[in-house]
């Protein structure tokens, strides 16, 4: 049998704020005092239009008017069920005796849907809404008392300039109250896109730092097809020149490969281009403070250990007198040896990074893991390609390039990596590579 909850559709959360609004208004509104006497005691001032009036900003794409006769409605609703459980009174008479107040919410919601406070900027939204909070809040109240006097008074009682003096006061005071939330509110909106767009921004940093490792992979392969190509044409002109028929057949099956071997590496070279236009072309930093390279990189590689159900935690140090270095270099390399680490390590261990500038202007950097280790006599077939120590679950082995391309990369830039290993418990990679390629405004291929 299908549970049930599985045809339930998740609530929208404009829906919500209505049903929030629809409790929490009249529940504001109980807190009160009474400012005037005589024939209008029954007026009240509460919370109940500021929060209203919050529940208006943040419900923009609904109707205004409707919004406000729901909310008159339920707070007489509310009002009068109050009195009926306090006094005794008949329902009817407690609703007729809360009418007033509808006309209050109504009107204060119809001053609302007059201004179109979306295309302002912040400072002159706030303006916008104290001058309408001020302007709805007096001409509600005039609208509850003017009910008060039609609906509930024997005879009609004017309105004097004391009275309106005091409801204009009023305004005044409750308009600060909003002010205040509105520019709190939109410092909490402010905060939590700025941090949806740190986060957005360094996934795309680590996302184009795998496409930067493709391009650079791509590079090599593409330098070795234009190596196959030129050896295929030196050899098919070789065998060309020979007298022997079956030598000459070589040599044209010889061309022949070295025209697929072209064509491919004319292909290779147009997702070349597009991966050089995703890492070149692109709305991140391309340089970084070391600090937060490292950050990233174990952003990534924490929820890949969490996904592995492995105990790794991750520690760094970092010479403050290092500049900002090009990020997408960095973290190829770093999550290239850190993925390799977590892998390695069998269920628990710890991943440290020390990054030192040393003398000539050169970077070098400590790469320390417990929990895994190699033995000695292996240590010289470490950065040989296809060489690796893991399998999967089934038995199969990985593809072991992956130092293989680190040390490429490394050795690109001038640098060196070697690896060290106490053979028991863990794993030690020292790199160095001069700064100077990787600071900012020194021109990248």
């Amino acid at each position: 049998m299908t549970p049930a909850y599985l045809f339930m559709k998740p609530i929208n959360q404009s829906k919500l704020l209505i049903v929030l609004m629809l409790i929490i208004v009249p529940l504001a509104g109980e807190p009160q005092f009474h400012p005037f006497g005589g024939e209008f005691t029954n007026f009240r001032v509460s919370f109940g239009s500021p929060v209203f009036l919050i529940f208006l900003l943040l419900l923009r794409q609904y109707s205004r008017l409707k919004l406000g006769l729901a909310a008159g409605v339920f707070v007489c609703l509310f009002r009068a069920g109050l009195d009926v459980m306090s006094s005794g009174l008949p329902f009817d008479l407690a609703l007729y005796s809360h009418a007033p107040t509808f006309f209050y919410y109504f009107i204060y919601a119809v001053c609302f849907a007059l201004p179109n406070l979306k295309s302002k900027a912040i400072y002159e939204q706030a303006i916008a809404i104290t001058f309408w909070a001020i302007l709805a809040e007096i001409a509600a109240s005039i609208a509850e008392l003017s009910a008060m006097n039609l609906l509930l008074s024997d005879q009609i009682h004017l309105l004097t300039l004391p009275m309106l003096g005091r409801i204009t006061f009023i305004a005044f005071l409750r308009c600060f109250f909003i002010l205040s939330f509105f520019f709190l509110f939109q410092l909490y909106t402010t905060e939590a896109r700025l941090q949806r767009r740190t986060k957005e921004k360094d996934r795309l940093t680590t996302l184009i730092s795998g496409l930067y490792e493709e391009a650079f992979e791509l590079r090599a392969t593409l330098k070795t097809a234009e190596d196959v190509t030129h050896d295929c044409y030196l050899l098919y002109d070789e065998l060309q020149q020979s007298p022997d028929p079956a030598r000459q057949q070589d040599a044209r099956t010889i061309l022949m490969i070295a025209g697929k071997v072209h064509d491919l590496k004319k292909s290779h070279q147009r997702i070349y281009a597009g991966l050089q236009e995703l890492t070149v072309n692109r709305h991140v930093d391309d340089y970084l403070p070391l600090e937060k390279i490292l950050q990233l990189m174990i952003y990534a590689q924490t929820k890949y250990a969490k996904a592995q159900n492995k105990f790794i935690s991750f520690n760094y140090t970092v010479d403050k007198k290092l500049p900002p270095l090009h990020a997408f270099t960095m973290l190829s390399i770093l999550n290239n040896l850190c993925a390799n680490a977590v892998e390695a390590i069998t269920r628990q261990g710890r991943i440290d990074v020390n990054c030192e500038r040393t003398k000539f202007n050169r970077l070098r950097i400590r790469f320390y893991n417990s929990g895994s280790a190699i033995p000695k006599r292996r240590l010289q077939n470490v950065f040989r390609p296809g060489y690796t120590t893991k399998f999967d679950s089934s038995g199969k082995a990985s593809s072991g390039v992956g130092l293989t391309y680190v040390q490429h990369q490394i050795e690109s830039m001038g640098g060196t990596i070697t690896v060290d290993s106490d053979g028991v418990s863990s794993v030690t990679f020292t790199i160095e590579v001069p700064v100077f390629p990787m600071q900012k405004g020194v021109p990248r291929e």
